[in-house]
């Protein structure tokens, strides 16, 4: 049986070509308070001279924005854009219209709903053992971030998701709970939030192909994270099985795959999408709709489209 690697080896320049434009909307480059084999400058780099359109930062503690502004300004011949986004969790006050703002007003494309600090990620950790490289004795641990008060969600929630209906921004749901996620994403939709992210449901929010297939229902794009697909990667907790099961359960046109790589000890972000395209051939998909979940349902999202 030919295994992936082999694929990767093999058919190179097909990959190559189908990550031609590829767009990776959730990346963890650095610097970062957690250890990062890469920085933003150089997955522009790498990015770059692999053909990629574009590349939306991600950093548990900040926006990235300002980084991605300077890229932009003193490396014009990099052709990878990069962007960047904001995580409400409590370096930025948690659910923080403000920063919201802020961050669209300086071309942020992604909000994320609380990640380390979501409540629902918080007793995940409980069990699973993680435990962020971040919370040392230069930073307190996380708390959590509420988004409900009772049964309704809390007045700055409501607040943001008006804050992303009037910008376009992309909302994206983080490592609050699938249960949340639905209640968010229909109150979204209601106040006029056209771009929704769900974030890995494979793993730590709780989802099963059901509610995975619910949440496109709602015009959500489901974002799978190569990291945790893929062998070779220290993050692997599924099979190649259980993602064509994930893609298969909401078709491609409504799939985004992402690195969700950066960090150290690890495969690079590039080399996640070579094997993740590897992947997908082994697993059947056509070239066209591989290249619809590494490239164009990413620019629709984050609107690079429009």
């Amino acid at each position: 049986m030919t295994t992936v690697e082999e694929i990767a080896r093999e058919e190179a320049p097909r990959i190559g070509e189908i990550l031609r434009g590829a767009v990776d909307p959730h990346v963890h480059s650095g610097p970062s308070m957690a250890p990062r084999a890469i920085d933003h400058i150089e997955l522009a780099r790498l990015y770059s001279d692999a053909g990629f359109a574009a590349a939306v930062t991600k950093d548990h503690d900040y926006s990235g924005v300002m980084c991605a502004k300077l890229i932009e300004t003193h490396f014009p011949e990099l052709t990878t854009k990069i962007y960047s986004g904001l995580v409400l969790n409590n370096v930025v006050g948690g659910i923080n219209p403000y920063a919201v703002e802020h961050t669209a007003a300086c071309g942020g494309k992604i909000v994320w709903l609380p990640t380390l600090a979501a409540e629902n990620h918080l007793e995940w950790e409980k069990s699973s053992g993680w435990v962020h490289p971040a919370s040392t004795q230069s930073m307190r641990p996380a708390s959590g971030v509420p988004l409900f008060d009772g049964d309704k969600l809390r007045p700055e929630v409501l607040d943001v998701l008006d804050v992303m209906a009037a910008t376009g921004m992309a909302l994206a749901s983080g490592h609050i709970h699938v249960s949340e996620t639905k209640i968010i994403f229909a109150e979204a939709r209601k106040r006029g939030v056209e771009r929704l992210i769900f974030t890995h449901p494979e793993d730590i929010v709780g989802a099963t192909l059901d509610d995975t297939r619910e949440i496109a229902d709602m015009g959500a794009y489901v974002e799978h994270s190569l990291a945790f697909f893929l062998e070779g990667s220290k993050f692997r907790t599924r099979t190649n099985e259980d993602l064509k099961a994930f893609v298969d359960c909401v078709g491609a046109e409504r799939t985004i795959l992402c690195s969700d790589l950066g960090q150290v000890g690890t495969l690079n972000p590039l080399e996640g999408f070579q094997l993740g395209v590897a992947t997908c051939l082994a697993l059947g998909f056509s070239d066209d709709e591989i290249h619809q979940m590494v490239a164009t349902n990413a620019a629709q999202v984050i609107g690079l489209d429009s």
